[in-house]
């Protein structure tokens, strides 16, 4: 865990380039993983038994992919296909349990200029003909995998996403600053946050950092959008925002927990536009996408999105993963840096301790940023967290 709260100065060299995998469409990744995705919730038993023959080939198992429809399937596919094709994944055979929508996830990937990619189907030969040939191909891209090489990239490579989780009053006092120094420093970069319900009370500041009429009005859009929804539902969201954890931490109203949320953003930074759920950016600049605030899901929607590393501030602590996209895990709360210290990457608790000045503290997750990017593993990848949760809007047929 990088804790370095004992002196004025860091003293860390602050690096702008990393060694990272390049793919075929241009985008760079800082993992290189193998992936065998289920299409389907009742493919998820083979893509489990070819994860299971190959070694180091990463299955992704999941709840849904059967009698959706509509606006729901549509986002199914985005989530799927923009999984596949995430830069931090080297190849992927999909397995599904029919041709036809299996064959539509692999045209997708190709379709992103990603070119190792496979699809197997279960029906008219079986789940154990399937397992082999599906194990053959996952085989071959596993070996060729190995032997992709990292190569020196700019930090303007580096697509960075970030949501907060388990706040309490050290989140925007100190943690969520500190990700929105380092965002200051990242401009040129793709960048992006979310989570629109829990921007709940601070919307008219939110739109002020629109960088163009039209982000501003997507934003509006998409704000408005969920608190009708809440309302249609006759919906009192107390006990959800803010949660219960949250109000243990000190956070009493959803407004002071959406001001705290959007101290991530920083001082400097507007974004340039709004995304639908999983929905790629256009360019380089920050992005504001629709989320949910339930951490699985809004980690498992901009990893298809094809962001490749996620800042993580949390307060009370929160043990969330992905198999995916690397969580980096921030706090500024002294106790939870301590007794769930198996779970944070950076501590900056001195910066309530006065020990740290803000832009310290941002030198601290920059470094940390850089490492990850290098290679080193977050502590969610170490304990084993591999939270993938898929955002469904509406009943299947």
């Amino acid at each position: 865990m990088a804790k370095r709260n004992g002196s004025k100065q860091t003293g860390l060299q602050l690096d702008k380039y990393f060694m990272g995998y390049r793919r075929e469409n241009g985008r760079v990744g800082i993992r290189n993983h193998v992936v065998i995705m289920p299409l389907d919730d009742i493919s998820n038993a083979a893509a489990e038994a070819v994860a299971a023959h190959v070694q180091g080939t990463k299955a992704i198992p999941h709840a849904y992919g059967r009698l959706q429809f509509g606006e729901d399937l549509e986002l199914f596919f985005r989530t799927i296909i923009g999984t596949c094709a995430n830069p931090n994944v080297a190849a992927c055979v999909v397995i599904g349990i029919e041709d036809e929508w299996t064959n539509r996830v692999v045209e997708g990937v190709r379709a992103l200029g990603r070119t190792k990619v496979a699809g197997f189907s279960i029906e008219l030969k079986g789940q154990f003909e399937c397992v082999r040939q599906a194990s053959w191909k996952a085989w071959e891209y596993k070996l060729w995998a190995s032997e992709q090489k990292r190569e020196r990239c700019h930090i303007r490579d580096l697509w960075v996403s970030t949501k907060c989780g388990e706040s309490d009053t050290t989140s925007g006092l100190a943690s969520n600053p500190t990700v929105g120094n380092v965002f200051d420093r990242s401009l040129g970069c793709t960048m992006s946050f979310g989570e629109t319900t829990e921007l709940t009370g601070a919307e008219h500041i939110c739109v002020k950092r629109a960088a163009n009429k039209k982000a501003a009005e997507d934003y509006m859009r998409m704000f408005n959008r969920y608190q009708e929804l809440v309302k249609s539902k006759g919906a009192d969201l107390l006990g959800s925002q803010p949660t219960k954890g949250n109000i243990r931490g000190g956070l009493t109203t959803i407004e002071e927990k959406a001001l705290g949320n959007l101290q991530k953003i920083g001082k400097k930074c507007k974004f340039v536009g709004c995304l639908e759920p999983a929905e790629m950016p256009k360019g380089k600049g920050l992005w504001y996408m629709d989320t949910s605030s339930a951490a699985a899901e809004a980690v498992t929607l901009w990893a298809a999105a094809g962001f490749v590393c996620h800042f993580f501030p949390t307060g009370q602590g929160n043990v969330i993963g992905h198999p995916i996209e690397p969580v980096i895990k921030i706090t500024a709360n002294p106790k939870t840096a301590e007794l769930m210290r198996e779970h944070i990457d950076v501590d900056v608790s001195g910066l309530l301790q006065r020990k740290l000045t803000l832009d310290q503290a941002g030198d601290l997750l920059w470094d940390m940023m850089i490492r990850v990017a290098n290679g080193r593993w977050t502590c969610a990848e170490v304990t084993n967290h591999n939270e993938f949760v898929l955002t469904k809007l509406y009943p299947s047929a």
